[in-house]
């Protein structure tokens, strides 16, 4: 193997300790330490801390707190204790707990590689801005390290930047010019600490170049390029080549042979958290799938009339937002509700009508298979032209006072003249944010939106350029409705069915995508929606599907809509509904507002609004100067795998995400499969994305927002530089800076199947087994075939009966554990 290959193996190697950040605009929820994910998690953590800097578990106060609130049981707590051989009283282990966090303080220091970090980040916000800068950096085409080389000469930060020129062209052999010396067999662990000194932008560069897309194809940038530079910069400024220390600290060959056997005490009060959440959730489940009506079937218990339709259903995505204004639609009148990847389960790449960028809109775990793009329909050529009226003198407006603002020559006087107007705006948004609102709404409804007059051109676009298959075949349009009706377990069709995407509204926030459709990588869900609804609406989709068993009547319409999760308003996409619909229609968008002013109410009081409901809501999605517009998926512990009877009638308070499945319609497994690789991974990665940045929000998060400063249009420093902040903001997880709103708890999962079902599922997907088995979440699953028990994934591949296993007549602590040679428990009376 020659030197340059070495040296790109060595780096992809280095690489894998680093996760991957997506750009503000696409912003994809993501475990900050998903390269560490083969590991248990306590070791995962303690190497993150070496390697970032960042704290892997609440503080003592947190856990002191959720003691004193009821969060933690105490009992369960102090048993967790004892099995780990903690006997000393509560009080003396937080006091252990706050002396090693002081510790832990006290042994960091600054580092002599902040010269370069400095020098380093400048150049790449030069380099990987996406479209803000109004002078880009020039010779971006040419590549990153090229790109430095031929402008860091004219830079006079750097010590001798005339030096820059003698360092070799290809990066590969600048890398190893500078590495020459150091030891061969320590060089993975080198390119990881470089690596892990700027976690965000070399996740961000990661990211960018494995996904691909336009800014990379135009600009090309790689982890070698990035290193080259940091090598150059790094031999200039005279900075030590390694930690300053003079050497690494444990190689990662070392660490991936540690097994540190001791829990460590703050993970041991974690778990008991958990477990308190955990055996809360399972026994409300429990004790619904007691009930006469959750035992009649799986659909939900609603007061039917008309034979025994419902008046509509509504499919949300699985997003824990959805549980709240799923529970509001279901009492405003005999409404069904399903939960499903927002995403629709249609792995798409999506161009909206007036757009020139085209998203992928789904889980960043799949690749888009298909290209679909909005295009005007056939009898909408008046709301069309209005549409491009209003957007062509909107655009140029904002073309001319972009150009007006940025140039130097007529910035002044341009400031001068239209100061007065400029400040009555500003003083309205800052004082009337709900008559703003008001006024951008009225003139949203004057001017029709592209989903009026557009359509999902399934059948493609010759006009499109795009490398991917254009639309759909009847055959694929099939598959997809045939599996989201299997998953969400249906056997009866109300005269309307709405696919219910969602997005939200905020005002000058950069983490604006980080509040839309996780599913949809981190877009609007709307879309996503039309193209299933679409799909089903098809007359040869609905024959073949009556073919194979589902029996949707004549007179069933499949519509779309959008939930914005700020306001709590949904909005319904209608074009395609008959006038014999139309009652239904009203009915359906006049208790859709009865449920928003009800979800909106609790959601805002959850904030201490002085005045909760709709209209605080409205106010929180104008004001710009808002930071905590809605608390997104703050809260999140659970997901509930099942039929909505596991949960109706249940408030979870909006932290359960929650996925439609019928064991019943599932023989081979492979719905459940689907969804443990798919949907149950994704909740994770959200998870713990919200997990860490609230535990250490300074290293895993991204700080408070009133200090941000957008960069690029791709992320946001913390002040006036340094690295790309991963996660999310203070506000979005924290009351206070001091005050956690987000409980930081691992993922619980619940699934309603037989266990043996659950274990094979397991047995064929390692990867989830993995994250099961090293505790990055936990599985408890409620066997509807052994009189609803539960029982609680141990380790590999093994089930221990759960807490509440002694409501249906066992003593737990007698029951034996299950292997996978002998997956189901013995039956409840045996």
């Amino acid at each position: 193997m020659s030197t340059n290959e070495t040296i790109r193996d060595t780096i992809e190697q280095a690489a894998t300790s680093v996760g991957s950040v997506w750009p503000l605009h696409s912003f994809v929820t993501a475990n900050p330490l998903s390269g560490f994910e083969d590991r248990p998690f306590h070791e995962a953590v303690e190497q993150a801390e070496h390697l970032f800097g960042g704290r892997g578990y609440p503080s003592a106060d947190v856990f002191r707190a959720a003691l004193e609130t009821g969060q933690i049981d105490r009992e369960t707590l102090r048993r967790e204790l004892r099995d780990h051989g903690y006997e000393k009283d509560l009080s003396t282990l937080l006091a252990r707990m706050e002396t090693q966090a002081e510790s832990a303080t006290e042994d960091a220091e600054s580092s002599q590689h902040d010269v370069v970090d400095t020098a380093l980040t400048k150049w790449l916000a030069a380099f990987l801005d996406e479209g803000h800068a109004s002078w880009p950096m020039p010779n971006r085409e040419r590549g990153f390290y090229t790109a430095f080389q031929s402008v860091a000469r004219h830079d006079g930060s750097l010590p001798d930047p005339s030096a820059v020129a003698t360092y070799p062209d290809d990066p590969t052999e600048a890398i190893d010019q500078v590495v020459s010396a150091y030891p061969r067999d320590q060089l993975v662990d080198l390119f990881e600490f470089h690596l892990g000194r700027l976690p965000g932008w070399t996740g961000f560069i990661k990211q960018r170049a494995e996904n691909g897309g336009d800014w990379q194809a135009t600009y090309p940038i790689t982890l070698t390029e990035y290193l080259a530079v940091r090598m150059v910069l790094t031999d200039l400024f005279d900075a030590p080549l390694g930690p300053t220390d003079g050497g690494v600290e444990s190689t990662q060959s070392e660490r991936n042979l540690q097994h540190d056997e001791e829990v460590p005490l703050p993970e041991i009060w974690l778990d008991a958290w958990e477990a308190t959440y955990r055996t809360e959730l399972v026994e409300a489940i429990a004790d619904q799938k007691q009930s006469p009506a959750a035992a009649e079937g799986s659909q939900p218990a609603i007061a039917l009339e008309d034979g025994g339709r419902p008046d509509a259903q509504l499919v949300f995505c699985i997003d824990t937002r959805s549980e709240v204004i799923r529970r509001h639609i279901e009492d405003a009148g005999a409404y069904e509700t399903y939960g499903y990847a927002g995403f629709f389960g249609i792995p798409m790449r999506y161009e909206a009508y007036d757009s020139n960028v085209a998203i992928d809109a789904c889980p960043p775990i799949l690749d888009a298979q298909h290209y679909v793009a909005d295009r005007p329909a056939e009898g909408c050529d008046h709301e069309h032209d209005r549409y491009d009226t209003w957007t062509n003198t909107t655009s140029a407006a904002g073309n001319v006072l972009k150009s007006l603002t940025s140039n130097a020559a007529t910035v002044f006087s341009f400031v001068e003249s239209t100061g007065v107007g400029y400040g009555a705006a500003l003083t309205a948004r800052t004082l009337f944010p709900s008559r703003v609102y008001d006024f951008l709404t009225g003139a949203s409804e004057r001017v029709p939106s592209d989903a009026d007059f557009c359509e999902p051109a399934l059948d493609g676009d010759s006009t499109a350029d795009s490398d991917l298959p254009q639309g759909l075949s009847t055959a694929e349009r099939v598959e997809y409705a045939e599996t989201a009706f299997e998953l969400m377990g249906w056997d009866e069709f109300a005269r309307i069915v709405a696919f219910v995407g969602h997005a939200s509204q905020t005002a000058n926030n950069p983490f604006e995508s980080s509040l839309d459709c996780g599913a949809c990588a981190g877009n609007a869900g709307g879309p996503s929606a039309r193209v299933l609804a679409a799909i089903c609406n098809d007359d040869e989709v609905k024959a073949e599907l009556r073919d194979r068993g589902f029996d949707i009547p004549s007179d069933t319409v499949f519509v779309a809509g959008e939930h914005n999760t700020t306001t709590d308003e949904v909005t319904l996409f209608t074009g395609p509904v008959p006038e014999s619909h139309e009652e239904d229609l009203e009915q359906l968008r006049s208790d859709l507002e009865t449920a928003r002013e009800g979800a909106a109410a609790e959601r805002t009081e959850s904030m201490d609004a002085s005045a909760p409901g709709t209209r605080e809501a409205e106010r929180r999605a104008a004001d710009w100067a808002e930071t905590r517009p809605e608390w997104g998926l703050a809260g999140n512990a659970g997901f509930v795998i099942g039929p909505r009877s596991l949960t109706e009638g249940l408030d979870l308070d909006g932290r359960s995400f929650l996925h439609s499945y019928d064991w019943r319609d599932d023989d081979s497994g492979e719905a459940l499969a689907a969804i443990v690789s798919g949907p149950m991974v994704v909740t994770q990665w959200i998870n713990m994305q919200y997990y860490f940045s609230t535990v250490d929000n300074a290293v895993y998060g991204s700080g408070s927002k009133i200090t941000h400063n957008p960069v690029g249009n791709v992320g946001v420093y913390q002040g006036n530089g340094g690295d790309l902040m991963t996660g999310l903001p203070l506000q979005s997880v924290k009351a206070a800076d001091d005050d956690p709103f987000h409980q930081p708890l691992r993922l619980s999962t619940v699934i309603h199947a037989p266990v043996d079902r659950v274990t094979s599922v397991l047995e064929a997907n390692a990867a989830v087994t993995e994250l099961l088995d090293n505790g990055w979440l936990s599985l408890t699953v409620v066997d509807p075939t052994q009189n609803d028990t539960a029982f609680e994934y141990d380790e590999n591949l093994t089930w221990v009966a759960a807490e509440t296993a002694d409501k249906h007549g066992r003593d737990a602590a007698e029951e034996p554990e299950l292997t996978a040679e002998r997956a189901a428990p013995p039956a409840a009376d045996d």
